[in-house]
Parts: C-alpha cells; structure tokens; sequence
C-alpha cells in the first residue's frame, strides 16, 4: 500500500545545520528522516535522525496528547545521558509558513542508528548474538533505574542497533521519573510486554501507577522471545497471551517455558515473570546474572542485512516486495518501518512506501473480506491496546464497515446538533473524550476531517470503556454486537433495552453479518 509520509518532508529541507535525506520510518503521527550535517563543526556527528511530530498550530494531524509524550521524551534526554540510550543531540522547531503541513513541527535530532532488534528478529530468530545483546539492554534498564526513571514500553521495537552492532534503548515517550516507589504513565501500552499487574490497573488524573518492575518483567518476556523465538505465555494471538497472563498472575496456571531456553537463562527469566512485583528480581542483581550468562561485554556484530548498502533498482524493487512478509519496525517512536521508493531514492512523497503487509494480524482478522491494507495496522494494533477481550479487530473492522464503509472522508454536517465525520462517523464532542490514549480529555474539540488515525484508535478505547458498563447478565445477543449498539447510542440505552434496541437492530445486523465475515476461521 503506497501512502505519504505522515510528515513529509522533501529530500533536500534544511532545518538549521541539517539537510534531509533518506526517509527512515514513518507511523500515524510522526516521520523519520536521515539527515547530514552542512556546517564544518565537529561537535555534531555528519550524519543524524531527524524525528518529526507535527505539533505547530497549523498541523491539521495535530493531537492534544503528542505534546505530552514528546515532552516526557524531550525530559529524560535532556536530564539523563547515558551508554546504553539513544542520545539526543537538539530540539528545533519549524518555522515555516510556506508549507503549513510541516510549520511548527517539533523535530527531534537523535543519534542515528542502523537497525533495530524488531529488525533483526524478523530477518534472523534467535539470533547468535541474543545473549550479548540482552546484556547491553539489561545494562540500558540498569542505567535508566539507578537514575530514577523507569522506561515503560521496553520492547523489540524500542531497541536500537547501533552500526558497531551494539544495542541502545529508546523511544522514552512512556518513561516517567520515579516519585519515591513508582511513577505515573499515559494508560498506553503493549500487552506482550505489560505485566499482570498493570493490565487492569486503575487509572487516575496523572495516569497509570508503575515501577521499575514492570520494565523487569517486560525483559523477562523480550528475552524469552530473543532466546527462543516464542513468547513465555501461550497463545496465538496478543490478547489470547494476555488472557493467559492474567491465569497465571491469578495463580490458576502455571509458567511453562520453552524448553529450547538455554539452561543458563531459565531461571532468570522466571525471576523477571514473577506473579507479583514484589517477587521480581532487582535491576542491579538481574544485570549481573545477565552478564554472567551472557559470558561477554564484546558488541555482537551486526547482522550484514541491517547494514546499508547500495542496491540498484531492480533489487530495490525486490527486497521491498520482500519486506511485505517482514516488516521491521526501526524504533524512534514510529509505528511503521518503511524502505526505500521503487525508485530507489528513499524520497517523501509518492515513491516512498509505508509497509503495512496484507497479512497483518491476518490470524485476528481476514485478510480476504475486503478490510483496506491501509487501515488493518490501526485496526489491529486499537484491539490490542484493550484488555477486555470482547473487543477483537474483526469487531472494529465491521463497525468500521457498518458506519462508514471504510469512507475516511465521510461527512454528515446534518447528523445530530454538530455532525458526524470520518471513518468511524465520529461526534467531535464525543471523540474529545476518547483521542488521548492516556484517557484524559482533549484541551479542544476536534475539528474536521477527522482522519482514521485519530479515529480508529479512539474506537477501540471507546469500546474498551464501554464493555464493563454493558449489563453483565439480563442482556441478550452476542456481547460484541451489543458493544457496537451502543457505540451507536449508549451502554445506558443498551441496558434498558435489555438488548439492541428496536431502532438499531438493522444496525446491528450489519454488524453482526461483517463481524461473521471478518472472523477467521475457527475463532469466535
């Protein structure tokens, strides 16, 4: 699926001391540029990231909660500097009124990298150099705690590949500084690496409560996978592992490791995948027995396909059709990984490709029923933000269906007293409520177009709010289908009703009908 940048940025832009050159990654909010330097200083390296969150005034993608998540960002890099994290070198602003899609970007110039663990996981599982490089992550955790930090989204993603082959933490939009015993969150995160804990924590005014164990547990978990190419947890899909995480934080099941995990490391992963906070190792004493089973201090080298090279155009046109069976995501904080245009040039605009394979979380949700390519990554990642497991992607994507038909330029000024707009027919009041993913309102309504990057996760946590206000027992029909009724009136309207109300059944119906249909086989 061929599709801009969020940010575009042409090759060429200069932006202070830097010039833009390659694209590297782009996701719903933000892109990433490579970027050289044009001055004759040397207290910046020639080459940088440049990572660009549209934040000025004029950015029609504006969102109220990106500014504070590039603030928690901008935070640890200024205060904390240190080995094993990404570094940042400056914070700029765009000033420019000629292009209102770019003027008042926030750029971020970071340290650039080579690759990232997403990556090399998906060229290469259980890599040679996992332990060395679980080491060097361990020591990046060891170094954010002993400062008072805690990460708070450690993942395969979030760790970066530097061109010595050595690894360094990043993305520290979800870091929080400790006050005393914890820190407070955006109530944001990724199941396969949040601990039983925090998955149905409450959520108060500052956000979520966490501790450095959390980021113990997550590397209990991105260990496992590193090692042994599998999750500790069983299950197909993220929400079928989160439903098992919770059996066994409640003690009705037990923790079955991979017998492919070296012996070296099965007990430290147990002590990182405890039940309980309390009963989980300390980052100090984890970094040492990490070390020791790591036998080694020496930066794996890196594998040859995250090294770039220069290709010509027919294998430029090959390794991306490639890249649509294994996406990599190069972790800036940006969702999606993207390579170079079928032109070889790498530039913003219509060559470049934003990889979202067709078969993405095609285990969740058909990938042969009609759900565009473009959307499937928000679909399926929206699903897998909530923890209540009624909501799947083959729901959102049949409401999707039955409201919009997937029109992310519908409006309809004459629905209701302010009209609905977007993929997902959105009231701009209401969606004021629910486009924060930290679950606080936004500080100023929506304003149209709504486009399907504010629209469809804020579906999910929509939902996700809704089903434990559905009535538990005295309700008839299939609960999911409930939940979409009541997206299009009210928990309130649904409970009294006792089911789909009469005015919505037709609704509901469509619902039903799309739901069936976007279901894989054997799932229900």
């Amino acid at each position: 699926m061929t599709e801009p940048y969020a940010v575009q940025v042409p090759r060429g832009y200069r932006l202070g001391v830097w010039e833009v050159r390659e694209p590297i990654a782009t996701g719903a909010f933000g892109s990433v540029y490579e970027a050289r330097r044009t001055d004759g200083g040397e207290e910046l390296p020639r080459t940088a990231a440049l990572k660009f969150l549209p934040t000025g005034t004029g950015t029609p993608r504006q969102l109220a909660h990106l500014r504070e998540l590039i603030d928690r960002e901008v935070e640890l890099h200024r205060r904390l500097r240190r080995p094993r994290l990404i570094r940042m070198y400056d914070t700029l602003v765009v000033d420019d009124p000629d292009r209102p899609r770019l003027d008042g970007a926030t750029v971020l110039v970071l340290e650039k990298a080579e690759g990232s663990l997403s990556a090399l996981l998906a060229s290469s599982p259980r890599p040679p150099a996992g332990p060395a490089l679980l080491a060097q992550i361990c020591e990046g955790l060891a170094q954010l705690h002993r400062a008072g930090w805690v990460h708070g989204d450690l993942k395969p993603a979030n760790v970066l590949l530097m061109k010595d082959g050595s690894a360094r933490l990043a993305d520290f939009n979800m870091a929080a500084e400790l006050e005393g015993t914890h820190a407070y969150t955006p109530a944001f995160s990724t199941p396969d690496y949040t601990p039983p804990e925090l998955l149905w924590s409450e959520i108060g005014e500052r956000g979520r409560r966490i501790r450095p164990s959390a980021d113990v547990w997550a590397f209990g978990v991105l260990a496992h996978l590193l090692l042994t190419d599998s999750f500790p947890l069983p299950g197909g899909t993220p929400t079928a592992r989160r439903d098992a995480a919770a059996a066994y934080a409640r003690g009705t099941d037990e923790l079955r490791l991979s017998p492919e995990l070296p012996d070296g490391w099965r007990e430290i992963v147990r002590q990182c995948l405890t039940r309980t906070h309390e009963d989980r190792i300390a980052t100090d004493d984890l970094l040492r027995r990490v070390e020791a089973a790591a036998g080694t201090g020496r930066s794996p080298r890196l594998p040859r396909v995250l090294l770039p090279r220069r290709r010509s155009r027919r294998t430029t046109v090959l390794a991306a059709t490639a890249a649509t069976a294994a996406v990599a995501v190069l972790g800036y904080g940006i969702s999606s990984w993207a390579g170079a245009g079928a032109d070889g040039k790498g530039t913003a605009g219509a060559g470049t490709q934003k990889v979202t394979p067709a078969t993405y979380g095609a285990s969740e949700l058909r990938t042969d029923k009609g759900v565009p390519v473009a959307y499937r990554r928000l679909i399926v990642d929206s699903a897998h933000d909530c923890v209540q497991p009624e909501v799947t992607p083959a729901l959102i994507a049949a409401l999707l269906k039955a409201e919009s038909n997937f029109d992310p330029d519908l409006s309809d000024p004459t629905a209701g007293e302010e009209g609905e707009y977007g993929i997902a027919r959105w009231t701009p009041s209401l969606l004021r409520w629910y486009i924060r993913a930290d679950g606080v309102p936004a500080t100023e309504t929506p304003r149209p177009p709504l486009t399907p990057a504010e629209s469809i996760p804020a579906v999910g946590r929509y939902l996700c709010f809704m089903e434990p206000r559905l009535e538990q027992t005295g309700l008839t029909g299939d609960r999911r289908v409930l939940l979409a009724a009541a997206y299009r009136t009210s928990t309130k309207v649904v409970n009294a009703a006792g089911g789909v109300p009469p005015k919505y059944r037709a609704y509901a119906t469509r619902v039903a009908h799309y739901l069936k249909e976007y279901t894989p086989p054997g799932k229900t």
